[in-house]
């Protein structure tokens, strides 16, 4: 890796700014939805770590923060169509509010398989905050009641998103130049 990882970047898709108005806006409208609930919120490690706290922090209502580790793509670059749960959450789920949040909605694999695992326990009501919807296709129908951007179908990096566990630390999101992948 360069010694400057912002070289590493081709183009600039979502800048800084940008993530954080969006993220601001998010959390206001779950406050707004979510009034008077219990609300657990799901961070799936660990792409969606960054975007997680910084929503939990514009969400101006009481809830509970845990975390779960899922994976469909091994070390390649694309999906292998099977989901491996890494990590559950260690709180209860029944009659809870659950709000999984996600970085990508890619193929829809692990949210709906996510899902699918939270309402099997009993959660009171299930839904999904999504920081990027790629237009991909053959996506999976995922009903993602919280979408940040849409997003083109790149190699993206940044704000929590990695290529072979580097990239996250940078503040914005952007296109991983081609020679480096």
């Amino acid at each position: 890796m360069a010694a400057n990882v912002h070289q590493d970047v081709e183009r600039v898709l979502f800048a800084e700014e940008d993530l954080s108005r969006r993220v601001r806006e998010m959390g206001a409208q779950i406050s707004a939805d979510y009034a008077g609930k219990d609300l657990l919120v799901v961070s799936i490690l660990r792409g969606a770590a960054i975007f997680a706290a910084d929503l939990v922090r514009a969400i101006e209502l009481p809830l509970e923060m845990d975390f779960m580790a899922v994976s469909s793509y091994g070390n390649d670059t694309k999906s292998s169509g099977v989901v491996r749960f890494l990590k559950d959450v260690t709180s209860c789920v029944e009659g809870r509010h659950v709000l999984i949040v996600e970085d990508v909605l890619d193929s829809g694999l692990t949210l709906s398989s996510v899902a699918e695992s939270f309402a099997a326990r009993n959660a009171a009501s299930v839904e999904m905050a999504v920081l990027l919807r790629k237009n991909v296709a053959n996506q999976a129908h995922v009903a993602c009641r919280y979408v940040g951007f849409e997003c083109p179908d790149e190699f993206i990096v940044g704000y929590g998103l990695d290529y072979a566990e580097r990239y996250r630390n940078l503040p914005f999101i952007g296109v991983l130049k081609r020679e480096l992948r």
